[in-house]
Parts: C-alpha cells; structure tokens; sequence
C-alpha cells in the first residue's frame, strides 16, 4: 500500500532534482556538468517506480485510493484545500509521464552532450516532468489550475531553450501566447463555476454533484466551454494548432516529451477528467466535431511537409484528434488507451527523428536518404513505431485506434458517423505520411552533401548540410538508441497485451477499458454507463478490415511514389498546384493570423487607434487640467491682496452662498 507521503514524493523527486541542478550544480560544477543528467535520471525514476507502486495499489484496490485533503486558503467566505487525487486517470498518466521522460532524459546524455547549457537542460527538464505530475495528480481545480499553467512556462523554456536563435524565441513566445487564449477561457470556466457553488472546485464533490443533478445543463455546458477551450489550446486543436509545428525548435529529446506524455496530452487529460461534467453538459458534439476535423485537417499539412520534426509534430495535432473525437462520441475508454499507446510510437518516433538528425545534420527529409544501411537500429525502430502509428495489426496503434473507429460505428448518431468518415480518411493520410517519412529518410541514395537547389530555396525547409560537414553517418550512441529500441518493443506489445481482445493468462480480457471504467465508480457510477464509455467492445472486423485496407493503401501510394518512381511527385505537385500550395502554406493559418489579425488589424488599427487617443486625449486632458488649474490657482492668489475689506467681502458672499444653498436644497 503506496501512503500519501510517497505520492507526494512522486512530484517532490523531480522539483528536487530542479533545485539541485538549477543552485548546486550549476553553480558549483559548471553550467554543462553531466552529474545534472545523472541527478535528473535518478530522480524521475524514483518518480517512475513510485508511480508503478502506485498503479499496483489502484489496481490491487479495485478502486480510487482516498487521500486526506489539507486546508490551503482559508479568507473570508474562501475556503480552498488542497490534495492529492489518486484514481484510475491519474495512474495510467502518472506511469506514462514518468516512464517516458525516464528514457527521454536517458537519451537526453547522449544528445545534449557537450551543450553549454545542459545543466540548465535537466533543470527545465525537471521542472517539466514535475508539473505535468503535479498537473495529473491534482484533486481540486484552483490546484490543476496552478500546475497547468507551470507546464505552459516549461514548453516556453525548453522551446526557446536555444535562445540565442531567434526562431526559437518566435516560437517559444507564439507556444506561449496562443495557449494564453485558451487559458483564458479555463480560467473563466473555473470563475464561474467557483460563483455557482465553491465546493465545485474539488473534482470528487463535482463528480458528486453531476450525479446528483444539481448542476443546472446550462451551468455545466458554460464549465465545459471554457474548459474545453484551454483544451484546445494545451493540445493544439483548430484553431488554436499553429504553435505546435513551430515548437520544433527546441532540441528533439523536448519535442518528444511535449509531443508525447506532457504538454499536448494535459488537453485530452483535461476533458477526460471532467467528463462526467462534458457528457452532462451540451458539449460532446461540439467535442467530437473539433476532434474529427483536427485529425483530418493536420494529416493534410503532414502529407507535404519535408521537415521530419513538423512531419511528426502534424501527426502528433493529428492523433490528438482522434482522442478527442472518442471522447466527444463518449468512448472514453478508447480515448484514453489511444493516449497511453500513443506516447510510447510517438515518443519512438521523435527520439529516432533526433538520432537521424545527429547522423545528417539536418531535418530536411530532402537531403537524407540512404541511411538505412548506416542506422539499421533506428531504422527499424521507426519503421515498427510507424507501423503502430499507421495502425496495422498487430501493433499497439491498431488496437488503440480501431477501438475508436469501432465505438463511432457503434453509436450510430450522425457526429459518431461524421468523425468516424474523418478518422478513416486520417487513417489513410497517416499511413501515407509516415511511410513518405521512411522511405524518404532511409531509403534511396543519400543526398545530404549538395548546396541548397534554388528551385528548392522556397520549400525546402530546414537548408542542407553545405559540403556534408554537418553529417556523420552513422548509428547513434547506445544511449540514444537504448531507449528508441525499447520504446519500439512497446509499440508492438503494449497495446495487445494492456487491453486484450481475449483473456490472455493472467490479462483478463478488455483488462485497460475494465480498470478505467468499471473500477472508476466515481465517474461511471453504473454498468451501463462503463459499457456505453467502452468497457467491453466487440472486436468490429469491417471497421478493422476498413482502417486496415486503408492504411496500406496509403503506404502502396508512399512505396510507388518514393521508392518505385511509378508515381512522380514533383508530377503530381504541379498538377494539384493550387493544392499543393495551400497544404504546404499550411493554409494561410499563420498569415492570417500573424500578418492579419496581429500586424494589421490588431498593431495597425487597434495599437494605432489606443496610440492617438492616448496621444491627443489622455496627454492632452493632463495638459488642459493642468492649465485650469494653474489658472485657477493664480486667480485665487489674487485674492489674498491682504486688504481687510476684500476678505471681507469674500466672507459675505460666503455666508450668502451657504443660506441660499440650505433655502434650496436643505
């Protein structure tokens, strides 16, 4: 039995190895000593091994473990506490945000070695992983709040890690300031929850309270809007997506852990939590929706993409579509297996992307190629994370996925019909990108060691190594390859095993859907309620047959495109031009935004606006005030002439002013 100081512990670990790193280390042995890696490593593993304990308790349990909560701010009629809330969400994350940044900080040796700042590296690295810890662990709102918003300032750091790089300050502030808009509308959502009734801001006295009919519907869809919108933000939905690909700029081993087990998936964590507050309300459609057509909308923009980073950044906005999409059509259990199989391919994904680039000095899949026979570990643990991704079966991503695909089919209304039509099409586009991504990578001749083509120079992306002097073509060190190889196990077992289709020994059958959904009471107080959340889906073999179809269809169209050569595309690029253009201007999202809304309607017109009336009002009310007053005050000097007949005079009309104002008024 795990105690309440040990989960406490599970956040503490990587806040000290923060403090540590950040003070001691850096100050005492240099700002790139390797001992902060070893002190990041050692602490979230602590934090790793906590965290097993601790879904070994839930799950030996058969129920969420209570916690005593501690009083926090007791003023006036505020009275907040504070604690820790360990269920059947909480484990599943707990065990996925730690696990997967234990490899991504262990590979993280390897990649950052020799950086001028890899102390400060771990030091945000830790500060990350403890939010986003703190983030899933939290039992009441205000406290979700704080942490939420400590995970945003970590992407800002480690995104602008580099930031003498201009870009990668563009990118941190653009990550920063567009999550904003969606944080704005979480806080509202807590404010005016918090007006209806406060206890609300504990999660379990909300659960309750739904149960029990006392929220009105409009209350709850008002909640769910505000908090679906910090959602959209955290988890790069349309319209608020833009800032993900650019994320990009900070070092690999940070997209890995943003893209697969923190930052982006807090927003699918956030209306997983509070979906018993979503399904009450008016919200899923609206949930569904977005979903559906962020999964469809980012796999466009994947399909032309040549930077393998922003390739897999789409595909990441992609995937969270599809989380959302089950969770708006109440397949709450898919939704959240989707999220645990999928950090594990992706994380493989992005960590074998960072191994390629330390090989070819570039992240432009148009000047790789050939680095298969160079890099065959990284080669085939992309190609089994791909596979997962694509969903073919028996891989993790199959299972997960189809499980989505399946309830949609299942539930028959129009939205489920909709969004499963979008995650077909998604399907199909994935597979495609993915294996473009491959193939491009690794197969062929390398081409890394030429100038930048001019007629390349408007689309190429990220430019090539100049002279091959950037290039090492060779296998990454065992510590970047341990984890990607082991992350790829993961994604051909993990899915299979977690959540069988079938008793499997010991695995009972539907043994993840069971222990999210049945076990957890507090949020399907019912059977029916687990059975309609998708604790025991049958196995859709036309769906499956569908996606599967599908999805290898989109890597024959890949194979004959970019290892056959039946199918040329730089032929099919000129002939769907317009097209083309407009998937690889990503569009026009960032000019509309960044030249339209910010430059011209906000700088030129409001800015502008603001600036002339502070300039001929504001400043011209402080020059005419002071004027009358100066004014005034020397008319009143003239009085005080020092003739008793004047002052006189003044207290006459003085004592006349004050009678007829009593005649009138009093």
């Amino acid at each position: 039995m795990i105690t309440e100081g040990l989960v406490w512990l599970i956040i503490a670990l990587p806040v000290i190895s923060l403090l540590v790193n950040g003070v001691l280390v850096r100050a005492f042995a240099g700002p790139d000593s390797k001992y902060a890696g070893y002190i990041t490593v050692a602490a979230i593993g602590g934090s790793f091994v906590l965290s097993i304990w601790a879904l070994l308790t839930v799950m030996s349990n058969g129920r969420p473990l209570t916690l005593e909560l501690h009083d926090w701010i007791a003023v006036g009629g505020l009275n907040l506490k504070f604690g820790l809330m360990l269920d059947q969400l909480t484990v599943i994350m707990l065990v996925v945000v730690s696990g997967v940044s234990l490899l991504v900080q262990i590979y993280g040796q390897a990649y950052m070695h020799g950086d001028k700042s890899y102390t400060r590296y771990y030091a945000y690295m830790s500060l990350f992983t403890a939010s986003m810890l703190g983030l899933v662990l939290s039992s009441n709102m205000i406290q979700l709040f704080v942490f939420w918003e400590l995970v945003g300032i970590s992407s800002y750091l480690l995104i602008g890690f580099w930031m003498d790089r201009p870009s990668a300050a563009a990118a941190a502030k653009k990550a920063f300031l567009m999550t904003r808009f969606g944080d704005f509308g979480f806080l509202l959502g807590i404010l005016y929850l918090y007006s209806v009734n406060p206890s609300y801001m504990d999660i379990g006295t909300l659960y309750k309270a739904i149960a029990a009919n006392e929220i009105a519907v409009a209350v709850a869809t008002w909640v769910a809007l505000g908090l679906f919108a910090g959602a959209v933000g955290k988890s790069a939905q349309f319209p608020l997506h833009s800032w993900l690909p650019d994320a990009m700029e900070g070092p690999t081993s940070v997209s890995a852990l943003i893209h697969s087990a923190t930052m982006v998936t807090a927003g699918v964590f956030l209306v997983a939590r509070f979906f018993p507050l979503f399904q009450y309300s008016d919200m899923m459609t609206l949930v569904a929706l977005v979903g559906g057509f962020t999964a469809v909308f980012a796999a466009t923009m994947g399909l032309v993409a040549n930077d393998i980073k922003r390739v897999l950044a789409y595909s990441t906005i992609s995937q969270l579509g599809y989380m959302m999409l089950a969770l708006g059509i109440g397949a709450y259990a898919p939704a959240i297996f989707h999220l645990f199989t999928h950090a594990f391919f992706k994380a493989a994904l992005f960590l074998g992307a960072g191994s390629v680039h330390h090989a070819s000095g570039t992240f432009n899949m148009k000047y790789m190629g050939g680095l298969k026979r160079h890099m065959p570990w990284t080669y085939w643990s992309m190609v089994i994370a791909s596979v997962s991704l694509a969903g073919l079966f028996p891989f993790s991503g199959f299972w997960s996925k189809d499980e989505i695909l399946g309830h949609a089919a299942e539930v028959g209304t129009a939205t489920a019909a909709i969004v499963l039509a979008l995650g077909l099409i998604a399907a199909l586009m994935t597979a495609f990108y993915m294996f473009r991504v491959i193939f491009l990578t690794f197969h062929g001749e390398w081409r890394g060691g030429g100038e930048l083509e001019e007629e390349h120079a408007e689309d190429a992306g990220d430019p090539a190594p100049v002279g091959n002097t950037h290039s090492h073509l060779a296998e990454a060190p065992w510590l970047m390859i341990g984890p990607v190889a082991l992350l790829a196990v993961f994604a051909i077992f993990i899915g299979f095993f977690s959540n069988p289709t079938v008793d499997v020994g010991p695995i009972e059958k539907h043994a993840f859907a069971h222990f999210v959904t049945v076990q957890n009471e507090a949020v399907f107080p019912t059977d029916d309620a687990a059975v309609e959340a998708g604790a025991s889906p049958e196995f859709n073999f036309v769906v499956a047959g569908a996606s599967t179809v599908l999805a290898l269809a989109g890597i024959g169209l890949a194979y004959l495109m970019y290892i056959r050569g039946t199918i040329s595309p730089a032929s099919v690029g000129a002939r769907f031009q317009p097209v083309y253009r407009l998937l690889f201007r990503k569009y026009y999202v960032d000019e509309l935004y960044e030249d339209q809304l910010v430059r011209k309607a906000f700088y030129k017109y409001i800015a502008d606006a603001l600036r002339w009336f502070d300039e001929h009002w504001i400043d011209n009310a402080n020059v005419h005030l002071y004027t009358w007053v100066n004014r005034l005050g020397k008319s009143g000097a003239l009085v005080q002439n020092g003739q008793t007949q004047t002052y006189a005079v003044g207290m006459v009309i003085g004592v006349i002013a004050i009678v007829a104002g009593f005649l009138l008024w009093g």
